[in-house]
């Protein structure tokens, strides 16, 4: 499945859509078995599964995005949340001007949390957005694919992102997974002092219990999930 959109200008000409789909991902460090491209290729592959499933518009992804809890780490590479705000607020603004309706951003990074004002502040126009998936779609798609730890626990590079990689990108994922469990629950300090304080490999959470179905699961839920969101936007 491509996860970069491939239409030419004639393709788009003629073709109203409800919304287009923009993926933020990030590149961060995850652990020494998930690339650091992770959460760029978790967002793209979910966004690619919801344009084959949904009359939506593919953007290309946002690699780059608010890492800076990680920056301890190696290969780490951060924009300000002000940069990330005015990024998408400019790529919704061109959007409309073309007659797109609305944006969804498919958001594969937990530390992105500007987004959240960003479609806040949409939500009085002119062009609404919507930010999925959720924590309530994630909680969901976690009980559908049968995860045994919870959102919290499995906050980074565990068994979720790690059970996505081995569905999408199996090549990607290193086999070291299997012996990275970290467990730390209570990270009450995590924004003020970065994610080294509470796990020196940057794992957190147990990707020895991935498995490429669960991975499978999880999308799939999470496309089901994808139809509120799209109502909510009002534009179909």
């Amino acid at each position: 499945m491509c996860s970069v959109p491939a239409d030419t200008t004639v393709d788009l000409r003629d073709r109203a859509v409800p919304a287009a789909v923009l993926p933020v991902g990030s590149l961060e460090q995850h652990g020494p078995h998930l690339p650091l491209t992770t959460d760029t290729l978790v967002a793209t592959s979910l966004a690619a599964r919801i344009a084959d499933a949904y009359p939506v518009r593919l953007l290309p992804p946002v690699t780059i995005s608010c890492s800076h809890e990680h920056a301890a780490w190696a290969g780490t590479v951060s924009i300000s949340a002000t940069t990330l705000a005015a990024v998408v607020t400019d790529v919704a603004d061109s959007l409309h001007a073309s007659g797109v309706p609305a944006l969804v951003l498919v958001n594969g990074h937990g530390g992105n949390h500007v987004l959240r004002n960003v479609v806040q502040q949409a939500s009085v126009g002119p062009m609404p957005m919507a930010l999925f998936p959720g924590g309530d779609d994630w909680g969901a798609a976690r009980a559908e694919a049968g995860l045994v730890t919870s959102s919290a626990a499995d906050m980074h590079a565990g068994e979720l992102e790690t059970s996505i990689l081995l569905h999408t990108h199996p090549e990607q994922v290193r086999p070291g997974f299997a012996t990275a469990d970290h467990d730390t629950d209570e990270r009450p300090y995590l924004l003020s002092r970065g994610l080294q304080w509470y796990s020196t490999s940057g794992v957190v959470g147990r990707p020895s219990l991935a498995t490429a179905d669960k991975g499978r699961d999880v999308l799939a839920a999470l496309v089901a999930r994808f139809a509120g969101h799209l109502h909510a936007l009002g534009t179909g």
